[in-house]
């Protein structure tokens, strides 16, 4: 496979006053006539609000519209997304919009705590409510440290998820990271989950942290990518995140192989130092991908086309 990069779209500026930070996780509803992409900004450091921006559904790099507050507000105080909301898979179902987001709240001996909470919209997609106060995927007696960043994808009645199970928190210069490890799960509603906890994709070396999966179907297999870096110097370091790939034939055992992803750094600008973070949609007969780039979305959105694919890919 092979990607074509278009450009990055958007990025924050101190939009309507309170984007003043990051545009995160760029998450994208397939509508009629637009491209709604969900996304995480900062209003100050160290707290996360989601909104959205809609695009062109013909050219995404034409912003049609940018929306001015929140589509979520945090939970109270003590709740699993007090301090954060980013998103992270948008389906339609039933004739509502659901959003899965991560939802986070700072600790003390290590950064934050990071579980999947789902909100549900009524109005297609603008303002959202949770579903339940807390997170539908949480701690478990085998999954302690986090789960979050999933992708959902629904196939012949079956609802599967794959998101990123926190696996341990390591002490490197004396500030703890989190290593994490893509997981699968499986429902029959969207709501409760059965949990393998099995690490689906081989790492390249300790404690490589994998993310943000995204999973489509072309080519009589499934495509995964994903993001993924080192434990150190990942900051737009030598060990920033990049974008990965894997396939399956069964959704179940997947084969990683990164040199087919299609994709990587560009020479300079503003997906030079980081890749993350990628969400592919079917749009048109075309396949995107949107993704950030450096400083984990400071940088902003962007996105690219993947070419036609050769015969037997």
């Amino acid at each position: 496979m092979k990607w074509h990069k278009k450009g990055m779209i958007f990025n924050v500026s101190g939009q309507n006053q309170w984007m003043n930070s990051h545009a995160q996780i760029p998450t994208v509803l397939v509508k009629d006539e637009v491209l709604r992409i969900y996304f995480a900004t900062r209003p100050e450091p160290k707290l996360s609000m989601t909104t959205f921006i809609d695009v062109d559904i013909n050219d995404p790099g034409q912003i049609l519209y940018i929306h001015d507050k929140p589509i979520l507000e945090l939970g109270k105080p003590g709740m699993f997304d007090e301090q954060g909301i980013m998103p992270s898979s948008v389906c339609e179902h039933q004739g509502q919009v659901w959003l899965y987001y991560g939802g986070w709240s700072q600790r003390t001996i290590i950064p934050y705590s990071n579980w999947t909470g789902l909100a549900v919209s009524n109005d297609g997609g603008i303002t959202f409510q949770r579903a339940f106060p807390g997170p539908i995927m949480d701690r478990t007696p085998f999954e302690v440290y986090s789960a979050t960043g999933c992708f959902v994808f629904r196939e012949n009645g079956q609802w599967h998820m794959w998101y990123a199970s926190g696996e341990d928190w390591i002490n490197v210069d004396g500030k703890y990271e989190e290593y994490y490890v893509i997981k699968h799960a499986y429902s029959n509603d969207g709501i409760t989950w059965e949990r393998e906890n099995k690490k689906l994709l081989p790492s390249k070396g300790q404690y490589e942290p994998t993310h943000r999966p995204s999973v489509f179907f072309k080519d009589g297999k499934y495509h995964m990518y994903f993001c993924y870096r080192g434990i150190s110097d990942f900051r737009d370091g030598e060990n920033g995140y990049r974008i990965g790939y894997a396939w399956s034939i069964n959704l179940m055992d997947w084969i990683r192989d990164d040199s087919q992803s299609g994709i990587g750094l560009s020479q300079d600008g503003w997906d030079s130092k980081m890749m993350a973070y990628p969400y592919i949609v079917n749009v048109k007969g075309k396949t995107l991908m949107f993704y950030n780039g450096n400083g984990f979305g400071q940088s902003g959105i962007g996105y690219a086309e993947l070419e036609v694919a050769e015969k037997g890919l």
